[in-house]
């Protein structure tokens, strides 16, 4: 039968006794312009496609509207 006494700890298993080097460059952050103007280019693109639907939008939204209050049907907000 062991006791307490015999029981080792292990010898620090999570702890790092030696460092390796990396071959690869260490990184380093920096502002991604890149992906910033592809970002603004994609949004410019979407607004100008959009924005032409955007008055077909309104109409639908006012006719559903105006259907549902003559109708008498309340929303289940």
């Amino acid at each position: 039968m062991s006791t307490d006494a015999d029981i080792q700890p292990a010898d620090d298993a999570g702890v790092l006794k030696k460092a390796y080097r990396s071959v690869s460059p260490r990184y380093t952050s920096r502002p991604n312009a890149e992906m910033d103007s592809i970002g603004w280019a994609m949004f410019l693109g979407m607004l100008v496609l959009l924005v032409p639907l955007l008055p077909f939008l309104v109409i639908v939204w006012v006719l559903e509207r105006g259907i549902r209050a003559l109708s008498g049907v309340r929303g289940r907000d």
